[in-house]
């Protein structure tokens, strides 16, 4: 089975490959069916190409069976062991199609071998000193193009690839070196640049999410403002359109009143003129008759009597003009009303922690940073001082009572709340990574931590010297942190009020950034209160 598996004896001593339709000579040697038949075409008289045994009449060659099987037996063994090559991936170049990804490549043969058509470069004495070097394609690229022979050296002077006849024969005077050496050389400094590169395409995606952001802010503010703007000049188009509306209806009802007027006495001449046409009727007929006693018994009284005198008939007409004037008059006071209640409306104080706001990160207390007697809560986001031991001593942990969050930051804007409510003493704010965690006493920004403090209701600058008391109206009970890491801002807030509290500005940050709490000891249980890492409302 071992010789099975190395396939030492599958191998054609002609074409130095695995068996392709195997058979025996008289002699008992075995070799592909096409390799000998050409052999013995260009031959003569035949021999054996091993032993040189005499052969008077050419043998009849027939297809060793059993030979055959096993041959076919190792490359299905063979196969099963070896990958099909992948697309990136270097090919047997000996392969029929599925071409078998290539264990090595030769730099004598510059071609490139998978498992199987490998093994006579491992047995064959003649192909053992061949050398052999990972898979690689192209190897043709891989010699002189002039020498024919492997570039294996690096010519310092003008930076190119050399074999060692190029440099024995134009190169004498440069400095080369093996390729290995200087690829040893160049692999830490280009590892350094690709460090560099994947800092500077971060830090680029980065911006881009950051003006991604600043887009999605300004459009939000477009969206807010538009709103309030239209909701107010909106009341003030329904102000003038109310005005409108009752303007048109004023001159509606003058105009009503007056044809009401007109109407009736219209009404009064119509009913006049029947009456005196009537009555020029029966004259007419009167003047024509001849009847005296007739005429006078039906002659009407003249003048005609019981009629209205027109005359001094007039329609009172409603005084239309100033009615405009005076509408707008109305129309400029409800404006001024409208408008003082508008402004009111859209000037009314906003939250002046919206920008920063945006930039609200999710954080979780580091149990393994936090000092020996901290307690944090199992969601990860409170944590007070007990009397209990609740840690064991590490490295990382802190020797004050300090703990810092599992979320680091090296660039960009980021914002925390933390609640206060209810201590009499905490501390909190940023601390770069490599702060000195085993020494007390170095709460400054001098020593890495860029943090206010609180203590007896005031509020200080740092907490230990040199801390700046600070003057505000209340003692916060909500803490906003917004830090500009670029900018190198860090700025506290009354996250209820919104109101200022303190910035550093011009900070040098070089490393990450961790926020952190100091809930400071709990004095017999007067500040026994949690800080509490509270999710910011957006």
């Amino acid at each position: 089975m071992a010789a099975v598996r190395s396939g030492d004896q599958f191998l054609c001593s002609i074409c130095l490959d695995l068996f392709t339709e195997p058979v025996s000579t008289p002699c008992g040697h075995n070799f592909c069916r096409r390799c000998l038949s050409q052999h013995w075409d260009t031959s003569a008289p035949c021999r054996c190409p091993l032993c040189n045994e005499l052969f008077h009449i050419r043998p009849e060659l027939r297809v060793n069976t059993l030979l055959s099987e096993m041959v076919s037996q190792f490359k299905q063994e063979a196969g099963s062991r070896s990958e099909v090559s992948k697309p990136g991936e270097v090919s047997c170049d000996h392969c029929s199609a599925p071409k078998l990804k290539a264990l090595k490549s030769c730099l004598v043969c510059l071609s490139s071998y998978c498992e199987s058509h490998l093994q006579p470069h491992l047995s064959v004495p003649g192909l053992k000193s061949h050398q052999l070097m990972e898979p690689v394609d192209n190897m043709e690229d891989r010699m002189c193009p002039q020498h024919h022979k492997p570039l294996e050296l690096f010519c310092r002077s003008d930076h190119s690839c050399l074999c060692t006849m190029c440099a024995l024969l134009e190169h004498q005077s440069h400095k080369f070196v093996p390729l290995k050496e200087e690829f040893d050389q160049r692999k830490p400094s280009l590892q350094q640049t690709q460090q560099q590169s994947r800092h500077m395409v971060k830090q680029r995606r980065q911006k881009i999410q950051e003006l991604q952001s600043s887009v999605q802010l300004s459009q939000r503010a477009v969206d807010r403002e538009k709103s309030t703007g239209l909701q107010a000049f909106s009341a003030l188009i329904e102000s003038v359109q109310r005005s409108r509306e009752r303007f048109i209806q004023e001159l509606q009802e003058k105009h009503r009143h007056i044809q009401t007027q007109a109407e009736a006495l219209l009404q009064q001449l119509k009913q006049e003129i029947c009456e005196l046409e009537q009555r020029s009727t029966e004259a007419e007929q009167l003047l024509r008759s001849e009847d005296h006693l007739h005429f006078l018994q039906h002659c009407p009284a003249l003048p005609p009597t019981g009629l209205k005198d027109w005359s001094s008939v007039r329609l009172e007409l409603e005084p239309f003009e100033g009615t405009a004037a005076q509408a707008l008059t109305e129309l400029e006071e409800n404006l001024k009303e409208t408008f003082t209640e508008e402004m009111k409306k859209v000037s009314k104080p906003k939250n002046k922690l919206l920008r920063e706001q945006q930039f609200a990160v999710d954080l979780t207390l580091d149990t393994d940073t936090a000092y020996v007697n901290l307690s944090v809560s199992n969601d990860l986001k409170q944590v007070h001082h007990t009397n209990q031991r609740m840690f064991s001593d590490s490295p990382q942990r802190f020797r004050s009572l300090c703990v810092l969050t599992k979320q680091s930051f090296s660039s960009g804007r980021f914002y925390f709340e933390v609640q206060v409510k209810g201590k009499t003493y905490w501390v909190l704010g940023v601390a770069e990574e490599s702060v000195d965690r085993k020494k007390i006493g170095t709460l400054n920004s001098k020593y890495g931590y860029w943090c206010i403090g609180f203590e007896s209701g005031n509020v200080y600058v740092n907490y230990h010297q040199p801390r700046v008391p600070l003057s505000l109206k209340r003692a916060p009970q909500k803490v906003g942190v917004f830090v500009d890491y670029d900018e190198g801002l860090v700025s506290f807030y009354d996250a209820d009020t919104a109101d200022l509290i303190y910035s550093f500005t011009g900070c040098s940050f070089r490393e990450k950034l961790f926020p952190f709490l100091n809930p400071c000891g709990n004095f017999g249980g007067s500040n026994s209160a949690p800080l509490i890492l509270t999710a910011v409302k957006k």
